[in-house]
């Protein structure tokens, strides 16, 4: 009888994150620095990975002033003398793209990033917004959520600096070379569409960017421009790759909160955590048919502004899309032209 090993436990090797405008060494040449976020979600980790002459950062924190000012106190400071000889950009979204456009003109250094984050950030910069309204309205967005979330972009915009105008793929199964070091490339979809993720054997050290977290789990949203995609089955599939994958010891180095240990735990409480979600979103409408929109408390229990009901909403649909895909619901068009989904 073949006797599965226990699961090792989650732990936290570095109890407190860097100050701001300090480093923090979690494995030989990788620091890791932590910016602030104007958000409910209140910062953003950086690593730096060290080169032949000086350092790859891997992500870059949200175009506002005091970023630029956390970066120049590193580049003042610890990583004086020695600037960025690139970038890695995990994936759009600003807090980890804002300053890329800044960084790469001040250093005149390449960027590494997955095509469709690269194009995607390009695509918001000329996305019409407002021509989204129809898929908010037949979910039964309310109209105050619904003009929040069609007028969004123009903050993205305010928080980052741009892009170059050349890159250099990152792509699943490839691999980059930093300092002497391979790093192998993976990505996933789910909280973005191709989510870069490295990892470096010789140091069991892997930079999980936003796609496994300790504290949360990453938004997983259908957005309105592709409105039956399926992220939370891109997502749950990618879990499942990186427990095949990545060492279950290896030391996870994420985008926000901290450091930890224990990569095959938290990928089984993520799992859950959706399939929990899923199963809530069954009860509800075998009760009644519901829009996306109603399911909205069924899954999120807290009380929502305009801004946190957009993403709730869109979080919803995903599951409201994995659901359809495996035959747990049908959706159907009422009399009012609302969507609506019923049990299967």
């Amino acid at each position: 009888m073949l006797i599965q090993a226990p699961i090792a436990p989650i732990a936290f090797p570095y109890p407190t994150p860097p100050d701001p405008g300090t480093v923090r060494q979690v494995a030989p040449g990788v620091l890791w620095a932590r910016f602030a976020l104007p958000f409910r979600l209140n910062h953003v980790n950086v690593y730096l990975i060290e080169d032949h002459d000086g350092w790859v950062a891997v992500d870059t924190g949200i175009a506002l002033d005091d970023t630029r000012e956390a970066w120049n106190a590193l580049l003042e400071g610890p990583l004086r003398g020695q600037g960025l000889t690139a970038i890695v950009a995990t994936h759009y979204h600003p807090d980890h793209v804002g300053l890329v456009g800044w960084l790469t003109e001040r250093f005149g250094i390449p960027l590494h990033m997955p095509r469709n984050e690269f194009l995607t950030c390009l695509a918001i910069q000329h996305r019409a917004f407002a021509a989204n309204r129809p898929f908010y309205k037949e979910h039964g967005l309310p109209d105050d959520a619904t003009e929040r979330v069609t007028t969004g972009g123009h903050g993205y915009l305010r928080l980052v600096t741009g892009l170059p105008t050349q890159f250099q793929q990152l792509s699943m199964g490839g691999s980059l070379s930093i300092g002497g070091r391979r790093f192998e490339v993976l990505t996933g979809g789910g909280h973005a569409p191709e989510q870069a993720m490295l990892y470096c054997a010789d140091d069991n050290i892997f930079f999980s960017a936003d796609q496994v977290l300790t504290r949360i789990s990453p938004n997983i949203s259908v957005q309105a421009m592709e409105p039956e995609a399926d992220p939370l089955g891109e997502y749950l599939n990618s879990l499942a790759n990186l427990r095949e994958v990545i060492p279950h010891d290896a030391v996870v180095l994420p985008g926000h909160h901290m450091p930890f240990t224990g990569l095959h735990a938290r990928v089984g409480e993520l799992a859950a955590h959706h399939a929990e979600r899923c199963a809530l979103i069954a009860e509800a409408c075998r009760i009644e048919p519901r829009t996306a929109t109603d399911l909205v408390p069924t899954v999120f229990a807290r009380v929502m502004d305009p801004h946190q009901m957009g993403f709730a909403f869109s979080e919803v649909v995903a599951h409201v899309n994995y659901m359809r895909n495996r035959g747990e619901l049908v959706q159907f068009r009422d009399t009012d032209g609302v969507l609506r989904m019923r049990a299967a």
